[in-house]
């Protein structure tokens, strides 16, 4: 059952919002020599250090080739490494060196002043609620994607 919403211009906001955001990151970001991006792949590789680099490209949603390009700029300056998979020799597993770990912390005081600056004027309780409801628009786009996608191929299996 469809929602009747008012007619306002929530995709293009979103979008708008998510550009001024991405700008002002990479603003940031550029005394540390690195992209948003390269940024990203440090941030997600903290988390999950040592996975392979196919895995880091699908957990981010990127190309595997797009992922080698923002992480060969990032060995070269000495903050992450490759390591051969012992299991998988085609496979290389990424790690974080210590001047990655150490601009890791830097950068992570850097994400909370954006954070800081982009929620200024809102109550930590909205600004929670408001990331809530993020992921929760968020989850519903996947699934309506995938939803799309899977009638997509049912229709030329069928059709």
């Amino acid at each position: 059952m469809a929602l009747n919403f008012p007619e306002h211009n929530f995709i293009f906001t979103l979008a708008e919002l998510q550009r001024v955001v991405r700008s002002y990151a990479e603003q940031k970001v550029a005394r540390y020599g690195i992209t948003r991006a390269q940024w990203a792949v440090l941030a997600k590789l903290e988390k999950t250090e040592g996975q392979q680099q196919a895995t880091l490209a699908k957990a981010m949603e990127m190309q595997p080739i797009t992922l080698k390009r923002l992480i060969d700029p990032l060995c070269a300056k000495d903050l992450i490494e490759r390591r051969s998979d012992a299991k998988d020799r085609r496979a290389n597993r990424l790690y974080l060196k210590p001047a990655g770990r150490a601009l890791v912390v830097k950068l992570k005081s850097v994400r909370n002043e954006i954070n800081q600056q982009a929620l200024i004027h809102l109550k930590p309780a909205d600004a929670e609620r408001l990331v809530g409801q993020l992921n929760a628009i968020k989850e519903n786009v996947r699934a309506a994607q995938q939803a799309d996608g899977a009638e997509k191929r049912k229709e030329r299996r069928y059709g």
